[in-house]
């Protein structure tokens, strides 16, 4: 048995260079990440600040691939089914691995089984927006109209951190609104500024740009802090709605089983990205989106605990699955 040992040592030793060398090599072609929303949308954004950033250090084209609709099936489906090589990777957020099993009762891909985590890469919060043309221009105004004429009032959501940023105000706030979905935030706020609903709470990638132009009216921020990016626009907490917060993530996640040391090296290339210069210049300062980095186990306990966050907030809106 000693001999034995000594042998299985001697060997793994041996193909240690070789699997190291193995780790280094990759990618050694074109990575494709997909994303599950529309182009413009935060998720897209960071999809193509992280890859702009591994292709200057790996010399190999990162492909952004939209897959947007069917709130992230699509592109969670295609990526569940790809080659376990590393070369296919999903950019996406807490809508396909945190809410989505709580909104749907059967979904086509399973959040857990069906991927090996790589990642997070960011938080952040969301920010209420109207029509200027809108009535209101603070949180409590817009709160009274809509419990003058409940149900009247409609709010857009184009992902599932928005949809529920929206489900948390009415509970919170005790009014009732008309809830209408979209395939993307960027499209529901096509429909803002057109003035076909009356409020959505998007991320700021979204919305900010559009409230700094001077097409939309900001009347809150999600986050428990204001935003620096945005610093007189109130919390929905302090400007009515106390306690509120509602945040949203980032995270990347390769096909299971796809190899450990395929795994590790998309760590180390996703981790450096999110943290350099370019990527801070293109996405995280612009949108203040927080830099937020784990190791593979780490992202799996904490998908595991947002999980359970959404899923009692689902249950206390009274959503019931679809």
């Amino acid at each position: 048995m000693k001999r034995r040992s000594l042998t299985l040592s001697a060997a793994a030793l041996a193909l240690a260079p070789l699997l190291g060398h193995a780790q280094q090599a990759f990618p050694d072609k074109p990575i494709t990440f997909v994303v599950p929303f529309a182009a413009g949308t935060a998720t897209d954004q960071i999809a193509r600040a992280l890859g702009n950033s591994i292709t200057a250090e790996t010399k190999q084209p990162v492909v952004i691939d939209n897959r947007a609709g069917a709130s992230g099936f699509i592109a969670s489906q295609q990526v569940a089914k790809a080659a376990a090589d590393g070369y296919t990777v999903l950019i996406t957020t807490n809508t396909t691995h945190a809410a989505n099993e709580h909104l749907f009762k059967k979904l086509p891909y399973d959040p857990v089984k069906d991927f090996s985590p790589i990642t997070a890469l960011g938080k952040g919060g969301q920010i209420m927006v109207v029509n200027p043309s809108f009535p209101a221009k603070s949180v409590a105004e817009f709160i009274a109209l809509a419990k003058k004429e409940p149900g009247k009032y409609s709010f857009g959501s184009g992902s599932s951190s928005s949809r529920m940023a929206g489900e948390l105000l009415q509970q919170m706030a005790d009014i009732k609104l008309l809830h209408v979905p979209y395939k993307s935030n960027t499209l529901a706020v096509t429909d803002l500024l057109g003035g076909q609903i009356h409020m959505m709470i998007t991320d700021a990638a979204t919305g900010l740009p559009q409230v700094k132009g001077g097409k939309l009216r900001a009347l809150g921020v999600s986050s428990a802090a204001r935003s620096p990016l945005a610093p007189d626009v109130p919390t929905i907490s302090e400007a009515g709605v106390k306690g509120y917060e509602m945040g949203y993530w980032f995270a990347a996640y390769a096909p299971a089983k796809t190899p450990p040391a395929v795994v590790k090296r998309l760590n180390e290339l996703l981790v450096k990205a999110a943290k350099s210069e370019s990527a801070k210049t293109a996405f995280y300062e612009p949108t203040g989106t927080e830099v937020f980095t784990t190791s593979a186990e780490e992202l799996a306990k904490f998908q595991t605990a947002e999980s359970q966050k959404w899923g009692r907030i689902v249950k206390a809106a009274g959503i019931e699955a679809e």
